[in-house]
C-alpha cells in the first residue's frame, strides 16, 4: 500500500479507496492496485507490482472491464510517469489533470 499512497500525492485526482487508487469519468474507470511478489526464493527487496486495470463504460452504464498491465519500477518517479503515459495513450486523457 505505501506504493500506492505514494502515487496518491502524484495523481492529485486520484481518490484512494484503501485498497487501490481511482480515476473516474463519465466514460472511463482507472484502476490502480498494489501486489507484493509473494517469491520468496528471490534475493533482494522487488518493487511492488503495480496493476493498471482500465474500463469503459458501456451504453448501459455499467464499466466493462478492457484491459491492465502490471508495472513493476523501482524509481517512484519513473513508474508516475509510465502510468500517466500508458494511460493517456489508452483513453486519451491526462491522469493529473482528469480522466476525460
Amino acid at each position: 500500500m505505501e506504493t500506492l499512497k505514494l502515487l496518491r500525492d502524484y495523481f492529485p485526482t486520484a481518490v484512494f479507496t484503501g485498497k487501490c487508487l481511482v480515476f473516474i469519468s463519465e466514460d472511463w474507470r482507472v484502476e490502480l492496485t498494489e501486489h507484493k511478489d509473494n517469491d520468496f526464493s528471490k534475493s533482494g527487496a522487488e518493487p511492488s507490482i503495480i496493476r493498471v486495470k482500465i474500463s469503459k463504460k458501456a451504453l448501459d452504464g455499467e464499466f466493462v472491464p478492457g484491459h491492465y498491465e502490471d508495472f513493476q519500477l523501482a524509481s517512484l518517479g519513473e513508474l508516475a510517469e509510465q502510468i500517466e503515459k500508458y494511460v493517456q495513450l489508452a483513453v486519451g486523457a491526462n491522469l493529473r489533470e482528469n480522466v476525460e
